[in-house]
């Protein structure tokens, strides 16, 4: 690590993302691979295996959170690559997924706005590569704040079918909307129905209460 990290930046704006790269190149860490949407992203993580990962949240083509997606996707695959999240704002759904990853180490989360000064960022950055987890804390109080939401004792998946079911959606239609068999959306409401504490009862109206809690949330 002395001789400097092998890096891998995930960033959709290109003036950014030169940014980044030149920055790092300074410090005298090597960018093996600049990308700028997701898919690009893992490619380059599994042809170059860097030591860390860059990213930020929103990517091409929805942008919405499949940067953050795709840093879950690289850290279920090797649970012991380091990511860097450098993002605009705080993506509730997936950050903690993103932070119990892995091995819950050698994973961080940094709010653009909040970082100061570039040796910041660098430390950061070296950190997270050491194996350490490094969260900026406007992030913390975030999910601290949705941790007194009972939607967040969900996982991704099952919040996504919660949020299918608000929409008035069938099982069968759900796992057409979700590429997934009808046995597994049934698990993964029986799942979310027991993390919401709604246990059954006579008049089996669990459906209906998960909805409205998470239209409350």
């Amino acid at each position: 690590m002395s001789n400097g990290l092998r890096v891998v930046i995930a960033e959709d704006g290109l003036i950014v993302r030169e940014g980044v790269v030149g920055m790092l190149r300074r410090f005298g860490h090597e960018v093996v691979a600049a990308v700028g949407d997701a898919d690009e992203l893992c490619a380059a993580v599994r042809d170059h295996r860097p030591d860390v990962v860059v990213t930020d949240v929103r990517m091409p083509p929805g942008f919405g959170d499949e940067g953050l997606q795709a840093a879950i996707t690289l850290r279920a695959e090797d649970p012991d690559l380091p990511v860097l999240v450098l993002s605009q704002y705080v993506e509730q759904t997936y950050a903690a997924e993103l932070l119990d990853s892995g091995r819950a180490a050698g994973v961080g989360y940094l709010l653009k706005d909040r970082i100061g000064e570039v040796t910041e960022f660098v430390d950061a950055l070296v950190a997270v590569a050491s194996g350490r987890t490094v969260v900026d804390p406007q992030v913390v109080n975030q999910l601290l704040a949705r941790r007194r939401d009972p939607l967040h004792r969900l996982t991704a998946r099952e919040r996504e079918v919660l949020a299918l079911m608000a929409e008035g959606r069938s099982n069968t239609a759900i796992a057409r909307t979700l590429t997934v068999t009808e046995a597994a959306v049934a698990k993964h409401i029986n799942n979310l129905l027991a993390k919401l504490d709604l246990p059954p009862d006579i008049d089996d109206h669990r459906r209906v209460r998960a909805v409205l809690a998470y239209l409350r949330g």
